[in-house]
């Protein structure tokens, strides 16, 4: 399929409600949605999260078609079941602020980069490319038509931990890296040796704000991840955030030693 499930279940969505000959806004009375939901979900800006789904196959009787749709789309798209209601934040999300001290983000990663990241997993080779495509698949945020605004703060570390003897794949990566960090959405900020210890060391976090001002969180961790929106967590991750960012190089220092770091893996 040359198009993702989630673009096949927006389109499926767009044609049951001409079928039913409904407005989008005689819809959205319906469902008790606004009509700028409706239409943001049929053009890809909203993602089509599980309620809005189940009222649309009520309203339109379609027998849980869509629910059935939204199930399979998380299978094939790949993604790990507890980073899909994050996904489901992460596409919705108008601003990005992301920390990493370990790895270079998944919506940064090369497709290169996130198989090495995912080869010494237990996962077979199929559940391996399943989550990578999952994760390449998030990087539409970067290219759609109205992209997400990114922040991404990287520990050096990120720049010069190799990948097992492939030093070319690293010097890809860096180079998508540099490529990246030249859009006017994004700014990757890196942490320099000099920092020393500094706060947040012991884990990356994202913090996501919506389109409504809210802000959730997504914390990784060994097993797998959590995603937080209490107030006590956000306020404490927000503080951590400014701590990071702090330490970091400016966008134009920072994109000067990731285009250094590229040339040592050449």
């Amino acid at each position: 399929m040359g198009e993702s499930w989630w673009e096949f279940i927006t389109s499926e969505l767009r044609q049951a409600r001409i079928r039913a000959g409904l407005s989008q806004e005689e819809l959205a009375k319906r469902i008790n949605y606004s009509a700028s939901h409706v239409s943001g979900v049929e053009t890809g800006q909203r993602p089509p999260k599980a309620d809005f789904l189940a009222a649309m196959d009520e309203a339109l009787g379609t027998g849980g078609m869509f629910g059935r749709m939204l199930r399979r789309a998380s299978l094939v798209e790949g993604a790990p079941p507890w980073m899909r209601a994050w996904i489901d934040n992460e596409r919705e999300a108008v601003l990005l602020r992301w920390y990493e001290p370990a790895y270079v983000p998944g919506i940064l990663q090369t497709k290169a980069y996130a198989r090495m990241t995912l080869s010494d997993s237990l996962l077979n080779a199929e559940e391996i490319e399943q989550r990578v495509a999952s994760r390449l698949g998030r990087q539409v945020i970067l290219t759609q038509e109205h992209p997400c605004q990114v922040v991404a703060v990287l520990d050096v570390m990120v720049l010069r931990r190799p990948l097992k003897g492939h030093p070319e794949l690293m010097g890809e990566q860096l180079a998508h890296l540099v490529k990246a960090a030249e859009l006017p959405h994004v700014q990757i900020l890196v942490v320099p040796e000099e920092a020393g210890l500094y706060p947040a060391l012991q884990g990356g976090f994202i913090l996501a704000t919506l389109g409504d001002s809210a802000v959730v969180a997504y914390l990784d961790h060994q097993v797998r991840a959590q995603v937080a929106n209490q107030a006590d967590d956000i306020a404490s991750l927000q503080r951590q955030w400014e701590a990071v960012r702090g330490e970091a190089l400016s966008r134009r220092q920072s994109l000067e030693l990731i285009k250094e770091a590229a040339q040592t893996w050449t």
